[in-house]
């Protein structure tokens, strides 16, 4: 997954300017892949430059205006190219997984708490992830857009469950732990 690919899908939902496409990918898109308002402005002048995008026309040009974008037949055809693409899953590689395997050396400490507050984190966005899907998607979408945008937020409602699952059975084994410490 790539920045540019992230603004091109974007752009073919609908054309926007930088400042909207940051707004989209605070509120949608940066769920799955953030990106800083530099990022994207960036990453929209290579796309640009690469004859990927173009500035739509403005009426009456104005210094300081906002510029909307829009997707090219090539960047169409470079977004093609990247969804047939073959690519393998990538390893999981979580900081906070790490810091649990390296307890195991040094002792849990303060780890309890941690969790705590992680799990609390993953449950709110477990929570807001099925709001989107209640308010999103009440009834099986038809269209492939609408369905295939429900995979993505299913797949993100699953990994939270994942992740909520896992880390009330971390808190399980460290409170285990810390009576066994004692």
């Amino acid at each position: 997954m790539s920045l540019p690919h992230a603004i091109l899908t974007a752009l073919l939902e609908k054309p926007s300017s930088g400042l909207e496409l940051t707004r989209r990918f605070d509120v949608s898109i940066g769920y799955f892949w953030s990106a800083t308002h530099q990022q994207i402005y960036r990453e929209l002048g290579k796309l640009e430059q690469a004859g990927l995008i173009r500035a739509l026309p403005q009426d009456v040009p104005t210094r300081g205006q906002k510029r909307e974008y829009e997707v090219l037949a090539a960047g169409r055809e470079e977004l093609v190219a990247w969804v047939a693409k073959a690519e393998d899953p990538k390893p999981l590689r979580d900081a906070f997984a790490l810091r649990l395997r390296a307890a195991a050396m040094v002792g849990t400490g303060e780890l309890l708490a941690e969790v705590e507050r992680h799990l609390g984190l993953h449950r709110v966005q477990l929570a807001t992830y099925q709001e989107f899907e209640k308010r999103d998607f009440p009834t099986r979408a038809t269209g492939r857009e609408e369905r295939l945008q429900h995979l993505v937020l299913r797949a993100g409602i699953e990994m939270e469950r994942f992740w909520v699952g896992w880390l009330e059975e971390a808190m399980v084994e460290l409170r285990e732990l810390r009576e066994l410490d004692g």
